[in-house]
């Protein structure tokens, strides 16, 4: 009897030793699985709708005679620059945001206690588009675009003679001129680096802050028997309706050469309509010559007819066509990627 029950207890305990390894197997196996469910659901991203960068620049020049015979003047120049993009993309709808900003400041030995502006602007793009389908390039859109500058500027500079503060002639300011349109129509997309825009219906706003401006830049007149030579009797707004036409270029060649160029075209449906009144060009040429080192040359083209401007003697104001260039070695930065 006793032999029987040694027998059973030596039994019981196998049984106990097996059922905790089973245990404790089934215990690890249940952990390795949590634990690898867990690195799965990690592995798995969500979606990335936005896309965002930035890219900031800025560029010195400067120039230093001594003893020079055909003579000049000592110059230093400094512009800075930011160019924000914020994209979304999800199914079939996209939209595109562009914030650009620039500054610049010129010196000249010849007036030594004056910086001028030399460069400004100021310039807001939002487009929204939804794809015809999803194989297509074409695309219905919503196009907004703001273009103004920051401060106010100034030629036909003169020095007093008593306290050698130099004076100059007001030319434009904030919002003064400052272009707001919103147009709807198509877009067409065939490639990342080229997009043409087309907003048969486009509602424009021309803006001017400063009452003594407001009559070079095409403001109308409150009531036609006010006086045209006082500048308050010109109204702030001038609405427009017409077509616009944007088209968008960029292109690189192993990220050491950049052109980008920009033209916007508008025609007044209520003013000279199928003419396109309004011509915007924009080109900017990029070469990187270090990770942080880049040479860059813009270009701004501009043709407005409703904006008079005098001549060099400040007389006979007219339609003319605007143009302006910078060149500038600077340093250069991109945060997120392009």
């Amino acid at each position: 009897m006793r032999k029987v029950t040694i027998l059973l207890a030596a039994l019981c305990c196998t049984f106990a030793a097996f059922g905790q390894d089973d245990v404790r197997k089934a215990t690890a196996e249940a952990a390795a699985a949590y634990a690898e469910a867990g690195k799965t659901e990690a592995a798995v991203e969500k979606p990335k709708y936005w896309k965002t960068y930035a890219v900031f620049d800025l560029g010195f020049n400067q120039t230093s005679l001594w003893s020079w015979a055909a003579g000049g003047y000592n110059t230093a120049t400094l512009k800075a620059s930011i160019d924000a993009n914020a994209n979304y993309t999800k199914d079939l709808a996209t939209w595109n945001n562009r914030l650009q900003m620039l500054y610049g400041f010129l010196w000249s030995a010849d007036k030594e206690n004056l910086i001028q502006k030399n460069v400004d602007k100021l310039q807001f793009e939002s487009r929204f588009a939804y794809k015809t389908s999803a194989n297509s390039n074409w695309k219905y859109s919503a196009d907004l675009t703001l273009l103004s500058q920051f401060s106010d500027s100034y030629d036909s500079y003169k020095q007093d003679a008593n306290t050698g503060q130099w004076t100059g002639k007001l030319k434009s300011g904030f919002f003064s001129p400052g272009y707001l349109t919103f147009g709807l129509g198509m877009a067409w997309d065939p490639a990342p680096w080229f997009s043409l825009n087309l907003s048969p219906l486009t509602g424009g706003f021309t803006f001017c802050n400063i009452p003594e401006l407001r009559k070079g830049y095409g403001m109308k007149l409150r009531e036609n028997t006010l006086d045209p030579l006082v500048g308050t009797n010109y109204r702030d707004a001038l609405f427009q309706l017409g077509a616009q036409l944007k088209m968008n270029l960029k292109a690189s060649i192993n990220d050491v050469f950049t052109y980008e160029t920009q033209l916007i075209l508008f025609t007044d449906y209520l003013n000279h309509p199928f003419k396109w009144n309004r011509v915007n060009w924009d080109n900017k040429l990029g070469l990187q010559v270090g990770k942080y080192v880049k040479l860059a040359f813009d270009t701004w083209t501009i043709y407005d007819p409703i904006v008079l401007i005098a001549d060099k003697a400040g007389a006979n104001p007219t339609q003319r066509v605007q143009f302006k260039e910078f060149f500038s070695v600077g340093f250069t930065y991109t945060i997120g990627k392009k």
